[in-house]
């Protein structure tokens, strides 16, 4: 039930400036001013999180059937594009058409091409899946759509990100994380919760009174395909982009070049370079539980539409806590949540061990699980997000304070980059390298003793053996690096505080003399 974030957070600390600055400032009347504007962004921001929640769903379904954890490591690699945006970010920002606009002039060919590639796969999707064949899904092609799709997705945000400063007036720019958030989310639950509930026959049939699954993935992609197209167009005709030279924006525009030697400029600087390898390193404690558990509780028969129903409990908790959690932030060290959450995210890594050791035992005989199972993985989850919440915000609120405010977005939003990063790369090599320290065994077979390798199971089953699991290498990783994240603790916490404990000076960039 790991949540593929629908965007990395560069775009909320984009804006968390404006959304403090201007937060007393909205009111009714403001609101009025800019009501059109607001929804056009909320809804540019849902059609964001459409694609990515889909590409969350892909793994459940590639579990369906039955693909290697090689090949989930393999399709986890489409999520990078947001991690790595920032590589292309200064392009979007500086490259346009002056008549079609600034921003106008990347968003609609990225929402065209959204739309279009929907289309095609959804003519393409159930081969590619191999749906009604022997076939095994074509995992790295399906991979690379998904990463051509984020990749676009990436692309529109940065546009959308770019033109929420532009297209609301002053007092209501604070509203542009607003619609991110509530945006993004909402479009991923269409493409991850619904799309998975109405796609499973089980739920349709026990809960819509239907007597088949409402949709397929082929129809969705159809149908939201069309949506892009129509919508891009109705954008692209109705909707004009403001004169940006006449916009009082925050941060000055330093142009293709100048924004890459800004970002080397940060990069060359010490204080940077000790942080990245914080923030490179900090969450290879939790690569098993983030990037496995789901997975291997879909693998115990757990229904992928009830894992992905229990999300919606949580979103509550993810919107709410941070506001709560904010309040620990304030003062010289915002850091103190992070260090506060940290050891107790690594103990939830054996929870989720647990949780997935003892899932078969509350398998009944029909193959369905208990309501009070479902409740035991809601509880261990939303305890989990307090944890996850403390890291997230402290790192916010750290990113926020020590950024150069003359170069704020950039500054933040590479911080943020590799944030992502730092969470992407231990995954795929937790879904990547878990096979290999899996051992199965043949039984009922003579001369037939391992069923590590495709062709031993192969040639176990057509002997009439049964393969079964003698060490799983979930639990081995789960352990491993639960002990590798409290080894981390006695270096990375130091690091920290000694970070944090940094006069600002220490972070700037623009009066270095550069």
């Amino acid at each position: 039930m790991r949540r593929h974030r629908a965007a990395d957070e560069s775009s909320l600390l984009r804006d968390v400036h404006h959304e403090a600055k201007n937060m007393q400032q909205k009111g009714t009347s403001g609101f009025n001013q800019d009501r059109g504007n607001i929804f056009l962004l909320l809804f540019l921001y849902v059609l964001q999180g459409i694609p990515l929640g889909l590409a969350a769903s892909i793994p459940m379904v590639l579990q369906h059937r039955n693909v290697s954890y090689k090949d989930q490591a393999t399709f986890s690699l489409s999520f990078w594009p947001f991690s790595i945006k920032l590589l292309w970010a200064p392009l979007v920002d500086s490259i346009y058409f002056q008549s079609m606009g600034r921003r106008k002039s990347w968003l609609v060919p990225a929402q065209y091409l959204i739309g279009i590639f929907m289309l095609v796969l959804s003519s393409n999707i159930n081969a590619l899946l191999g749906e009604g064949t022997d076939l095994p899904p074509n995992v790295t092609t399906i991979m690379c759509v998904f990463f051509a799709l984020n990749f676009l997705a990436a692309t529109q945000d940065i546009a959308v990100d770019g033109w929420a400063l532009t297209i609301l007036s002053r007092e209501n720019v604070g509203w542009a994380s607003t619609c991110n958030s509530v945006g993004q989310t909402a479009g991923y639950f269409l493409g991850f919760v619904v799309f998975l509930a109405l796609e499973s026959k089980d739920f349709c049939v026990n809960y819509l009174g239907q007597t088949d699954s409402l949709v397929t993935l082929s129809s969705f992609l159809f149908f939201w395909g069309i949506v892009f197209i129509v919508t891009t167009t109705a954008v692209w005709i109705l909707k004009s982009e403001k004169d940006e030279s006449e916009v009082d924006l925050d941060e000055p525009e330093f142009g293709l070049i100048g924004t890459y030697k800004i970002l080397w400029k940060i990069l060359k600087m010490k204080v940077i370079q000790q942080l990245i390898l914080v923030l490179l390193t900090c969450k290879i404690g939790f690569a098993a539980a983030d990037s496995l558990t789901a997975l291997k509780l879909t693998e115990s028969g757990v229904p992928k539409d009830r894992l992905a129903l229990l999300s919606i409990p949580l979103t509550p908790v993810q919107v709410f806590l941070p506001l709560y959690i904010s309040r620990y932030t304030a003062g010289p060290r915002p850091m103190n949540p992070f260090i506060f959450g940290y050891s107790l995210r690594l103990i939830f890594g054996l929870l989720f061990a647990g949780l997935v050791w003892i899932t078969p035992s509350y398998r009944g005989d029909d193959g369905l699980y208990p309501f009070h199972y479902y409740g035991l993985i809601v509880i261990i989850y939303l305890l989990h997000q307090i944890t996850v919440n403390c890291m997230f915000v402290g790192v916010m609120a750290f990113f926020a304070r020590i950024s150069d405010s003359s170069v704020g977005g950039t500054y933040m939003t590479l911080l943020n980059t590799f944030t992502n990063l730092g969470g992407n790369w231990p995954s795929w090599v937790a879904l990547r390298y878990v096979s290999e320290i899996t051992w199965k065994s043949c039984s009922g077979v003579e001369n037939i003793f391992s069923c590590n390798k495709a062709e031993d199971k192969l040639a176990c089953e057509d002997g009439g053996g049964t393969c079964t699991t003698d060490i799983d290498g979930y639990y081995l990783e789960s352990f491993a690096l639960v002990v590798v994240g409290f080894l981390w603790m006695q270096w990375g916490i130091p690091v920290i505080k000694r970070l944090q404990n940094l006069p600002l000076e220490s972070w700037a960039v623009m009066q270095r003399g550069d």
